[in-house]
């Protein structure tokens, strides 16, 4: 009988940059990023780069990241700005 397929999840952050791209990143795999110009196109992106990322790691990432979440911090103008 077929083995079964593991899957994880992993939080994904996501932004848009000055020209509209969007990037993401996986705070859990440091260095595990990826882009697209589309929502779905780099949610397809970020799919792949995880599983290229887990593939080249092989069980060699030790106690990865946890993703505890995003604050907005206030933070006071400086004066002239």
């Amino acid at each position: 009988m077929p083995q079964a397929k593991r899957t994880s999840e992993y939080d994904v952050v996501i932004e848009q940059d000055e020209d509209g791209i969007y990037i993401a990143h996986v705070p859990e795999l440091p260095g595990c990023h990826t882009q697209g110009d589309s929502l779905e196109e780099v949610m397809e992106n970020v799919s792949e780069a995880i599983a290229l990322y887990l593939e080249h790691a092989k069980g060699r990432i030790e106690n990865p990241l946890k993703f505890v979440g995003v604050r907005r911090v206030r933070s006071p103008e400086k004066a002239g700005a």
